[in-house]
């Protein structure tokens, strides 16, 4: 275990970590935020702007299954300083745009460079955390991509409002740039993995193992009930509840710093509990577990609740959002370990993130279908408990001895 200067010695690296992708999220974001102007401007149709929402995640997701073995074979330090440079080069290149064209070749580009983000934060974290305080780290990361949007809804709008879309977009660019130089003062010593060999852990040797595809199923729900309240929850609160601009900024607002408050205090209290001598597999698995079915009963409860008591069950289901999400890539850190998390981690996210894919088009579906928001959130909240099921008998919380899982590979 390491001592406690060591810990506090990470402290500044474990906020980095965060605000990168806090950045992340701001820049993805930006565009849905700024639409209504550029559509405007560069009078795009409505299938124009669809399909440039859909293009982050076109590169983001096939990459996933490709960078993982990027970073493990060339490290986390420079892989992640790499693709946050494209990342913010793309934003401010969005700012000179001229049309569809050019706007859809950089949102290709801003997912290749932000999708490095997660198998790097992993990597860092599964070299540099003990397992025992793996759960803050985690916090961290998952409040990070719980705050983006609610800076990005409350800072970027209102200065797009006041100042256009494009030197907002310059002015995020060059601010995420100033990461960098933070980075390289207090980025980690790369660590050689010790006593299992030096060659590349492969694909198939992931896909053999049965956690892998609970660690995926569970990440998939997480996914699809995290995504749901971030595109969808601002258009429920305004057509559901009938909120006005202000208040769907106050609500929505509300309900994401709830979420990613949750994120830090469940990993925190996580970690006090392992160290107070708590099982780590059943206290992982019980927050993980826990978080998704509160958020799946509290979501129910609000589609049900009348105009004057939903929104306490709105908050509620962002604190179970947020708890769930603490160890979607905790799990990957322990079991993978050090040497092939980078790969386990981006394999992971790759078939998590098929439900950015699916979910926006599908709820469109049924609020198109039913008139009203009620059977989206039923699914969503099937779709969260189906993965509190996975979390808890689906993943066996122990390290996988990838020595081992090659010889056995070998004389199959």
């Amino acid at each position: 275990m390491r001592d406690n200067s060591s810990q506090r010695s990470f402290a500044p690296l474990l906020i980095l970590l965060g605000l990168a992708i806090v950045i992340n999220y701001v820049d993805r974001g930006n565009l849905s935020i700024a639409a209504p102007v550029i559509k405007n401007e560069l009078q795009l149709s409505a299938t124009q702007l669809g399909i440039l929402f859909s293009a982050f995640f076109y590169t983001y997701t096939a990459l996933q299954f490709v960078i993982g073995g990027i970073v493990d074979r060339w490290g986390a330090n420079r892989v992640l300083s790499a693709g946050l440079l494209i990342w913010s080069a793309a934003t401010v290149a969005m700012g000179f745009a001229g049309g569809f064209i050019a706007l859809l070749a950089l949102r290709l580009l801003l997912g290749i460079g932000e999708s490095v983000a997660f198998p790097c934060t992993s990597k860092v974290i599964a070299q540099n955390v003990p397992p025992e305080n793996r759960g803050l780290a985690n916090g961290v990361v998952t409040a990070g991509l719980k705050l983006g949007p609610a800076i990005g809804a409350f800072g970027a709008g209102m200065l797009i409002a006041k100042y256009g879309w494009r030197p907002v977009f310059w002015g995020m660019g060059i601010l995420s740039l100033l990461w960098l130089p933070a980075w390289w003062r207090w980025k980690p010593r790369e660590q050689a993995v010790e006593n299992e060999g030096s060659s590349a852990i492969g694909h198939l040797q992931i896909f053999a193992q049965p956690s892998f595809w609970g660690c995926a199923a569970g990440h998939f729900s997480f996914n699809y009930l995290s995504y749901f309240f971030l595109t969808w929850l601002p258009l429920y609160l305004s057509h559901e509840r009938h909120l006005s601009q202000q208040e769907l900024a106050r609500y929505a607002g509300a309900y994401y710093l709830v979420d990613s408050a949750s994120a830090l205090a469940t990993g925190w209290l996580c970690d006090r509990w392992i160290q107070r001598g708590a099982r780590a597999s059943l206290v992982r698995k019980a927050a993980s577990a826990g978080g998704a079915v509160t958020a799946a009963v509290a979501m129910i409860a609000c589609a049900f609740a009348e105009t004057g008591s939903y929104y306490p069950w709105l908050l509620l289901a962002g604190v179970g959002s947020g708890a769930a999400g603490c160890g979607v890539f905790l799990f990957a850190q322990t079991i993978a370990g050090p040497r092939a998390v980078g790969q386990w981690s981006a394999l992971q996210n790759g078939i998590g993130n098929f439900a950015g894919l699916i979910m926006p088009t599908l709820t469109g579906f049924l609020v198109d279908r039913s008139g009203h928001y009620f059977s989206a959130f039923a699914l969503a909240a099937a779709i969260s408990v189906a993965g509190a099921v996975v979390w808890a008998v689906g993943v066996r919380f122990a390290p996988v001895n990838w020595q081992q899982s090659g010889e056995q590979r070998s004389n199959a």
